[in-house]
């Protein structure tokens, strides 16, 4: 049985192409869409959505190919690009009645989230990025021995087949070890959701990979076509993340504030699963970012 957020309605929306979202949807207000990361689900969110939802209507999709969502083939690279899975989640908040929202994404969510700002400006009043760089930047900034932290964006990066059958033959040690060495304090991910993400993860191997070979390939082409244009967000932005750019040499607000000239940029102690390890301080940036 899929765990979900408790009090949260589960159901079923239409994203895109047929592919159908799941998604946990409570509360009242204004809309705020949270998106989920790797190797997890929408129920990541759960604390942050709890606070959230006594001031707004809180939205917690799976993305496509994760969790209950849909798992279309990736018969091209477009199946999985952020592009597409963008305007899943457009589609699914229009299905809600939400021409317009605030959204939110922590790690492969927040690259969506990202995505859909420059897609899709007139329809995000806000956005939130919990612990990425861009993709275009990402690969950037990945260099020498530092980098092997980001083993599997290479990994995955490659030709469909060999990805596939190595991470499917080791699904619990190979998600496992990512929710390991990624927490700070591991009592934030308590067994019963550890073995849901694993679980789910488990059962979405060729999809999840397929999200990660089009951020070596048609999502690093879409990024550098904006940059060439000098697109930029036109929202209210604010970025949470780990001091990565202590670590791998960057100056990650200065990567930021390319993209977004209204940032608010913040560093947190906390580990990868923010969200979970700190939830007062990401539902607080959160509501720092909705009232600018």
């Amino acid at each position: 049985m899929t765990l979900t957020i408790p009090g949260f309605d589960h159901v079923r929306l239409p994203g895109t192409d047929g592919v159908e979202l799941a998604a946990a949807v409570g509360g009242s207000g204004s809309p705020v869409v949270l998106l989920h990361g790797f190797p997890q689900t929408h129920l990541m969110w759960r604390h942050v959505a709890e606070r959230l939802a006594g001031e707004h209507t809180v939205i917690c999709p799976d993305l496509r190919g994760y969790g209950a969502s849909d798992k279309p083939e990736a018969t091209g690279p477009e199946v999985y690009s952020k592009r597409t899975m963008a305007a899943d989640i457009v589609a699914l908040a229009a299905a809600l009645g939400h021409e317009r929202f605030a959204l939110v994404g922590h790690d492969r969510g927040a690259l969506v989230a990202f995505r859909a700002g420059l897609d899709h400006p007139e329809t995000l009043t806000h956005l939130g990025i919990l612990d990425v760089v861009p993709t275009l930047d990402m690969w950037d900034v990945l260099h020498g021995v530092p980098a092997a932290v980001g083993y599997h964006l290479f990994l995955m990066a490659q030709p469909p087949g060999l990805p596939e059958t190595m991470i499917a033959n080791s699904a619990d040690a190979y998600f496992g070890s990512f929710l390991d060495a990624w927490a700070a304090d591991p009592a934030a991910l308590p067994e019963p959701v550890r073995a849901e993400y694993l679980r789910a993860s488990a059962a979405a191997v060729p999809s999840i990979v397929a999200d990660y070979r089009a951020s070596a390939g048609i999502d690093v082409t879409h990024d550098q076509a904006d940059r060439d244009a000098g697109s930029q967000l036109a929202m209210p932005v604010t970025v949470v993340q780990q001091d990565w750019g202590a670590q791998l040499g960057y100056d990650a607000s200065a990567v930021w504030r390319a993209w977004a000239p209204d940032l608010d940029h913040r560093l947190t102690r906390a580990g990868h699963f923010m969200a979970e390890e700190a939830p007062d301080d990401i539902a607080g940036a959160i509501r720092d970012l909705l009232s600018r």
